[in-house]
């Protein structure tokens, strides 16, 4: 039974999205039902596979028992490990949070969230650069009706936006892909590292033209400068459940970015090795400054939560271009936290907006929340950890990775990061003042949160807490998942020779 778990993160939320978009003349509940106990099941498959994955193994399962390096392939390391228990968390969250009534305000809410988790945890385990790209299509295919659920003249222009940009991102993904393949004869990562290390000298520029292709389309995805201008009117303008789950959709680009980058193009690819780590280093620095411009710039709590993620995203970055095991155990550290506080404030941007009325998110004085007490302890709670400070698992992401940074490094990264972080606390401290000290006085009676949507809120903005208890088998788990993403050896070995002789799932 334990060789089949690693099929389960894609096929249990693939079966109940079917049966809830099939089922179409259902009641509301038993969705709502479904749904909740497909994703709590999916929090306990991925929990178990974090256990399974400490003994360091890297196992696979083969879908049709085409073995590899010809099948269709899920791989289970650490950080594939990671990566979905901490979407499945993030996913837990948001499902509770849209049962309280946002589910009500489109079609195939819940049907929809469960494919795009499908795509997510697929994007996470797969093995293979062409299944990559299926499942970046099927995440987007539901991410497309997500952001547009419900309607209005907003979301269906950013919508727009977001459909036109992704599809030339997934233009160029078929292109890149092309060229790989054309080169290399395959696009099962374990084989095509292995065979970018004898390349040929004469097909070197081929594959780094495709290389820096996928560069682009994984840079798009994650929302680096200069292609996130989509992002902040996208996760502004998506209902707060689908903006809560976007939070790990920048993720996946930075995942892609990694996993590619470090076992095709890492320390054993010959002339191509670690090529676009001097770009990345660049580009990471410069999405982490600009964020903190927009942080400052923004005018309602949606956009402002955005520009937080893009301020992320350049911190997850300036890891992953240092190329180092310190390094990047910082960035996954860092990762979990981001993820789940950044989802968290998305739900609580909505709860403010529903119960100041017309002042809505907007960063105005207006009518006060039903429930300042509450609200004002889950948006101090949120913006001492998404900033920064001391003792929540932002001060220790950050200070993890500001250690890890060599004395060329630091002169760089030291003064942005801690501007980022200035601006950020300019930023927040601004909002709160606003909303929760200067709201006029009247009669404040809007709708009070129900026990779906506190239960979401505890969960995401919770998790800072808990990360910071846990910080030290946390680090433990992140340090040994960055040595193993650092040799790519042990992973092509254990696809490539397990298959060889007969031990693969």
């Amino acid at each position: 039974m334990m060789q089949h778990l690693l099929v389960l993160p894609v096929l249990l939320p693939l079966l109940s999205g079917l049966l809830m978009l099939v089922k179409r003349d259902a009641t509301r509940l038993p969705r709502r039902g479904i749904a909740l106990v497909s994703t709590a099941l999916l929090v306990v498959v991925t929990v178990i596979m974090v256990l399974e994955s400490r003994s360091g193994e890297i196992s696979y399962y083969a879908l049709g028992d085409w073995q590899p390096p010809f099948g269709i392939i899920l791989v289970l390391d650490r950080l594939s490990a990671l990566m979905v228990c901490l979407t499945s968390i993030l996913a837990l969250g948001s499902v509770a949070y849209a049962c309280a009534g946002d589910d009500r305000k489109g079609s195939n809410f819940h049907g929809l969230f469960q494919l795009q988790l499908m795509g997510i945890n697929g994007a996470f385990l797969t093995g293979d650069l062409f299944n990559l790209f299926v499942f970046f299509e099927v995440l987007l295919i539901a991410s497309y009706s997500l952001l547009m659920h419900g309607g209005g003249k907003d979301r269906t222009q950013a919508g727009f936006h977001y459909v036109a940009l992704n599809l030339a991102g997934s233009a160029m993904f078929l292109i890149a892909l092309g060229v790989l393949y054309g080169t290399l004869g395959t696009l099962n990562m374990a084989d095509m590292a292995q065979r970018v290390a004898m390349l040929d000298v004469d097909r070197l520029g081929l594959v780094e033209a495709g290389a820096f292709l996928l560069l682009v389309v994984f840079g798009l995805k994650a929302a680096i400068l200069p292609l996130y201008f989509w992002l902040p009117r996208a996760y502004a303008s998506a209902p707060a459940p689908v903006a809560a789950l976007f939070a790990i959709m920048t993720k996946v680009g930075i995942y892609a970015i990694l996993r590619v980058y470090t076992l095709i193009f890492g320390e054993s690819a010959g002339e191509l090795a670690n090529f676009v780590q001097p770009w990345l280093w660049w580009f990471a620095l410069a999405t982490l400054a600009l964020g903190g411009v927009g942080v400052l710039s923004a005018r309602d709590l949606r956009t402002q939560v955005a520009y937080l993620i893009i301020i992320s995203v350049g911190t997850l970055l300036v890891g992953v271009s240092m190329n180092r095991e310190a390094p990047i155990a910082a960035l996954l550290y860092y990762m979990i936290h981001t993820t789940l506080v950044s989802g968290g404030l998305f739900l609580l941007a909505d709860a403010i907006s529903e119960q100041r009325g017309k002042a809505g998110a907007r960063i105005v004085p207006g009518r006060g929340v039903t429930q300042p007490s509450l609200l004002g302890f889950f948006y101090f709670l949120g913006a001492v950890t998404v900033i920064g400070l001391p003792p929540l698992s932002g001060a220790i992401g950050k200070a993890l990775l500001l250690d890890s940074a060599q004395p060329g490094e630091q002169m760089w990264l030291w003064p942005l990061l801690l501007l980022s972080s200035l601006a950020g606390i300019v930023a927040m401290g601004r909002s709160g003042s606003t909303i929760f000290w200067k709201a006029k006085p009247g009669d404040s009676d809007g709708p009070r949160l129900q026990p779906a949507m506190l239960a979401g809120l505890i969960l995401l903005l919770g998790a800072s807490p808990v990360l910071s208890l846990l910080a030290g088998p946390i680090t433990e788990f992140t340090d040994a998942s960055a040595t193993q993403l650092l040799d790519p050896g042990q992973y092509a070995q254990s696809i490539l020779l397990q298959n060889a002789t007969g031990d693969g799932s």
